[in-house]
C-alpha cells in the first residue's frame, strides 16, 4: 500500500494532511530522548529547531495564518537540511544506507507535505 498522492496544481490536499505536521513534532519526542541520552548536542539542538518549526506550522495552519507558508517553507528547509547532514555524516555501509532510507522516505517527503500544506492556508482549503 502506498501513501503517495499525486497533487494537480489546482487540487487541494486532503484533509487527512493537515494533521501531520503535530503528528510529526510528536514522533520527534522519542527521538530526542534518545539524542539526548547519546549527548548528541548538534542533533538534538536541529531535531529541536524541527520540532519547534512543525509545531509552529501546525499551530499557523489552525488559525489559517497569513505566515504559514514561510512557517512551511522553514520546516523544508530544516528537514532538508537534516536529510543532507544526515547523509554526509552517515559512515559508509548500512549507516549510509540508513541515512538515505530515512532522507527518502521520511524526512524529504515531510517537507514537500509542509511546502504544500503552507501554500493550500494561502489559498485557502477546498
Amino acid at each position: 500500500m502506498s501513501i503517495a498522492v499525486a497533487i494537480a496544481p489546482g487540487q487541494a490536499l486532503p484533509a487527512r494532511f493537515r494533521r501531520l505536521p503535530r503528528l510529526a513534532a510528536l514522533g520527534l519526542l522519542p527521538w530526542l530522548m534518545l539524542l539526548a541520552v547519546g549527548h548528541e548536542t548538534a542533533w538534538v539542538v536541529l531535531d529541536l529547531a524541527e520540532f519547534a518549526a512543525l509545531l509552529s506550522l501546525d499551530a499557523l495552519l489552525l488559525r489559517r495564518s497569513a505566515a504559514a507558508p514561510w512557517a512551511g517553507g522553514a520546516v523544508a528547509l530544516l528537514l532538508a537540511g537534516d536529510a543532507l547532514a544526515d547523509i554526509a555524516c552517515a559512515g559508509p555501509g548500512h549507516a549510509a544506507l540508513a541515512a538515505l532510507a530515512m532522507a527518502c522516505c521520511v524526512e524529504l517527503p515531510l517537507a514537500a507535505v509542509c511546502l504544500l500544506l503552507g501554500r493550500a492556508a494561502i489559498r485557502g482549503w477546498r
